[in-house]
């Protein structure tokens, strides 16, 4: 049967169709089958955590094996097992209340797949980015087509590889390709479409699913910023900044990307960095703890970053020694920015770290709110009423409250963002929610009060019932 009707290439309408017919035969699968799925998923993790490992360092030119380990394997593998240990009760369908007026009655929401599910998966995490909604989709049943991403062809080969060992090619998809091929997926006649990328390519992915009405989940960036409070250590701040900062050289979408600092703590935010920086990476080159920049244009694009900021009058301190082949760029703070640098336009997406300071939490927060809506926001500072002031005059995807990056490895929160930051939700509940249809049904059986407001209308009984329920 051929479900796909837009001007797709073959290679995507043929296993597309494939997937649907596999979703017709399987329309409910069962709370075992899910399982099945999400045990075999695990498998596939497991089994092979020295090629994932191997195969996203060789795209990367270096990636920290930890950093993998950590930021990819470990809160995959955790998401697999809380949707697998929850899934029983996610299913289970939920009782609703009856209005008095129409009893006796039943009301209850049953949860039920979707389709065909399509994940756009970006080079910067490929494992758990494609993980992620790929254990929330199969947990609510569907049948799933990932495009992973050209900048990472090695990783992308393995994976599509070892989909095709653990799984039927009915049930999960993996395409690889350019953005040509990307720009095809988009559209396809999914059920649901989750991307995760910039803000820029957003707008066509959602253009092109709106040829299909194909609902859409968007995992955007933006510019996410870090205040520093007034009470906090410096030394305890620069820690968890530097950790969430340099994870992956900074090329993470819920980066810290720029810094509010109060102007009486610049000097000690610098010097703390410096020392904080050389603790966590003694040397910069050759390190293997120390990610490299994905590939040279993205390298240049970070350069020119840093010479835009430096002829419009910032100062850039490096934490580190240039990179030499390997692409590993040090952590570069930048002070006396302006808003007409690129810097303070873009997301950065490297390890670039703008400094701004300010005189008041009040000032702090205005700039924020004057901007698009970040897809993260960091708070260091122990005070409660501050904290609790920045998270009501703020609106952002998710917040970390003194940490970074943490709020998105958290199984049981939802993940996603706001405005130009993103939209939906998916991790944990909410993902099995995003790629389900949450079905009302209404029962009745053999009485039936409601034959009192049936035509012909006027009577007594009508009259009553309206002083009764509206007031």
């Amino acid at each position: 049967m051929t479900y796909a009707t837009h001007s797709c290439t073959t290679s995507l309408i043929v296993p597309f169709n494939q997937l649907q017919d596999g979703f017709q035969q399987e329309r409910m699968p069962t709370l075992k089958l899910r399982q099945f799925w999400l045990d075999n998923l695990r498998k596939l993790l497991i089994d092979n955590q020295d090629a994932i490992i191997t195969a996203i360092n060789d795209d990367f030119g270096n990636r920290s094996a930890d950093e993998t380990l950590l930021a990819e394997l470990m809160p995959s593998v955790q998401n697999i097992h809380y949707c697998k240990k929850n899934l029983k009760r996610w299913m289970k369908p939920q009782k609703r209340n009856v209005g008095l007026a129409f009893q006796p009655a039943k009301a209850k929401v049953m949860y039920q797949p979707l389709g065909v599910v399509g994940i756009i998966v970006p080079w910067n995490y490929p494992l758990f980015l494609a993980i992620g909604p790929l254990a929330c989709a199969l947990a609510a049943g569907n049948r799933v087509m990932l495009k992973m991403s050209e900048y990472t062809p090695s990783f992308s080969g393995l994976f599509k590889t070892l989909i095709e060992q653990y799984f039927p090619a009915d049930l999960i998809r993996v395409e690889t390709g350019d953005a040509n091929l990307a720009a095809e997926f988009s559209t396809l006649p999914f059920a649901h479409l989750l991307f995760t990328g910039s803000t820029a390519v957003g707008h066509h992915v959602m253009r092109a699913a709106a040829e299909n009405l194909t609902p859409v989940t968007l995992e955007l960036g933006g510019k996410s910023p870090v205040i520093i409070g007034h009470d906090m250590p410096m030394p305890e701040i620069m820690q968890r900044l530097l950790f969430g900062k340099t994870m992956n050289a900074g090329q993470t979408c819920v980066a810290p990307d720029y810094v509010l600092v109060p102007s009486s703590r610049v000097e000690e935010f610098i010097t703390q960095a410096k020392i904080t920086f050389s603790s966590l990476f003694p040397s910069v080159t050759d390190n293997p703890d120390y990610t490299s920049i994905i590939n040279d244009r993205h390298l240049a694009r970070l350069h020119d970053y840093l010479d835009d900021a430096t002829s419009k009058g910032a100062v850039v301190i490096p934490l580190g020694q240039n990179e030499k082949e390997d692409r590993r760029l040090p952590l570069h703070l930048i002070l006396q920015v302006t808003d007409d640098m690129r810097v303070m336009q873009d997301e950065i997406f490297g390890p670039l770290l703008p400094i701004l300071p300010y005189n008041s939490l009040e000032q702090a927060l205005n700039y924020i709110q004057e901007r698009p809506k970040p897809l993260a926001l960091y708070y260091f500072g122990y005070q409660k009423t501050q904290q609790d002031y920045v998270l009501k005059q703020t609106l952002a995807g998710g917040v970390c409250i003194n940490d970074t990056l943490s709020h998105v490895a958290q199984e049981d929160l939802p993940f996603g963002g706001v405005g130009g930051s993103g939209m939906g939700h998916y991790h944990g509940h909410e993902g099995f929610l995003t790629f389900s249809k949450a079905k009302p049904i209404f029962s009745k059986k053999r009485f039936n009060g409601a034959k009192i407001i049936y035509p012909p209308y006027g009577g007594l009984i009508l009259k009553m019932l309206y002083r009764l329920f509206i007031r």
